[in-house]
């Protein structure tokens, strides 16, 4: 994708995103299906939690 470079770090292998911001701006859908993505992949060893239980969560903390 034009206005992201990925650079890994050689010894850890640690991965690194530089974004244009003038890209950014100019493309913002394309970022956000983007960041979307990258969200998803970052989270899909995550366990899933029930809408119920993260109901019941919230509203014991009085946010609901």
């Amino acid at each position: 994708m034009k206005g992201i470079t990925i650079m890994t770090e050689e010894g850890t292998g640690k991965k690194i995103a530089q974004i244009d911001l003038s890209r950014l701006i100019k493309h913002s859908a394309e970022f956000e299906d983007f960041f979307d993505r990258l969200i998803a992949e970052s989270r899909k060893d995550e366990k899933d939690v029930a809408w119920n239980t993260i109901k019941s969560d919230l509203k014991k903390k009085g946010k609901v």
